[in-house]
């Protein structure tokens, strides 16, 4: 029987397509946003050490920023929303237990490039007021002759606005900051604000300020944070501008911790 050829029978493989080599991408990496280059500068924050008083403090050359706030202001969780960690600063269920002067170091790759000091919360009615007067007197002594000290971060609840105490730790400040201290009011828990009452705070703040800055802040809504944190770096890098330096050399930035929405706090 003679052979035929199957209709569907393979045909001989094609040969096969020569492969191309593409270029090497050489564009730059996109330079990461102002914002971006703030918050991973803010999560390097490490605590350094702790001091009951001012003598007890390491004298230091590098920018210092120090956070105040009368008890209970939403200073610790403030802290811990900008840096990105949870327990970094000690937030009390008992607001005015914590005394002592608190130091944290910034900088990447372990070099420090300034200094976050967190101060005792004040104004709370519980403590005896011995330790409300050495507390006073230990801050007052502090914002008034810490010599790197290039930055105030008052925290205020705006639903109370600035008191009596606030008033007074700005009449310390104030001759400081004629002298080019940096000062800003974080008005905090501002979720529990409606726009028109927001409005009012901003305006009622900015007035007491006396030649600081003014913003709303929130931990539960993540409000703020990224403004805060872009002025700060600008405090502590001067010789940066406006915005902090783009950078594409710096790996990512680590992801944010969740944080608790609990605002309780000194």
């Amino acid at each position: 029987m003679t052979n035929t050829s199957h209709p569907r029978a393979r045909k001989p493989a094609a040969a096969a397509k020569a492969t191309i080599a593409r270029p090497a991408d050489t564009r730059p990496a996109p330079a990461k946003s102002a914002a971006v280059v703030a918050s991973g500068w803010m999560h390097t924050a490490r605590f350094l050490t702790t001091a009951p008083q001012l003598h007890h403090l390491p004298p230091l050359d590098v920018p210092e920023i120090a956070f105040v706030g009368r008890s209970n202001a939403g200073k610790s969780t403030c802290i811990n929303t900008l840096t990105q960690q949870k327990q970094l600063a000690y937030a009390s269920k008992k607001p005015g237990r914590t005394q002592n002067i608190n130091l944290f170091s910034l900088g990447k790759q372990g070099v420090t490039d300034a200094v976050l000091a967190d101060l005792p919360g004040y104004g709370y009615a519980a403590v005896p007021k011995a330790d409300k007067v050495r507390w006073q007197q230990v801050m007052a002594n502090y914002l008034v002759t810490r010599e790197n000290l290039i930055g105030i971060v008052m925290m205020c609840d705006p639903r109370h606005g600035l008191t009596e105490l606030d008033e007074i730790l700005l009449d310390i400040i104030r001759p400081r900051v004629v002298d080019g201290l940096k000062f800003l009011i974080l008005l905090t828990k501002a979720d529990k604000l409606n726009r028109e009452e927001s409005t009012k705070a901003l305006s009622i703040a900015r007035l007491q300020a006396g030649g600081g800055e003014v913003k709303l802040f929130s931990a539960l809504k993540k409000q703020g944070i990224d403004e805060a944190s872009m002025l700060l770096w600008q405090w502590a890098h001067p010789e940066g501008g406006a915005a902090p330096a783009a950078t594409t050399a710096e790996a990512e930035a680590e992801e944010p911790e969740n944080l608790d929405d609990a605002e309780e706090d000194r």
